[in-house]
């Protein structure tokens, strides 16, 4: 993947907020920031957040992470329950 600019700054906007918001340490030098980048995004309930991880995703060429990300938006804005979800043996266990 190809580092420019436009990458750099979205980049340096999410680790941002993530940090603000999650207290999330991400070194832009690390070899997986992007995936922690965007894992983080998906957990945020910030919608300039989500909005950030839905743009590194399409950045960083992996549109499957940028529909992951505005299905996990969208899912947020229709109403499902908010806070900590989990996967329990292939079930969603909200709480």
């Amino acid at each position: 993947m190809e580092l420019n600019k436009e990458v750099l700054d979205c980049m340096k906007a999410l680790r941002r907020r993530l940090r603000d918001e999650q207290a999330m340490d991400i070194r832009l030098s690390q070899v997986d920031a992007i995936d922690a980048m965007l894992d983080g995004s998906m957990k945020s309930a910030d919608e300039e957040t989500r909005r950030l991880g839905q743009r590194l995703a399409q950045l960083s060429d992996q549109p499957q992470r940028a529909t992951v990300t505005a299905l996990a938006a969208a899912g947020l804005q229709s109403g499902a329950p908010t806070g900590s979800v989990r996967v329990y043996r292939g079930q969603r266990i909200y709480a």
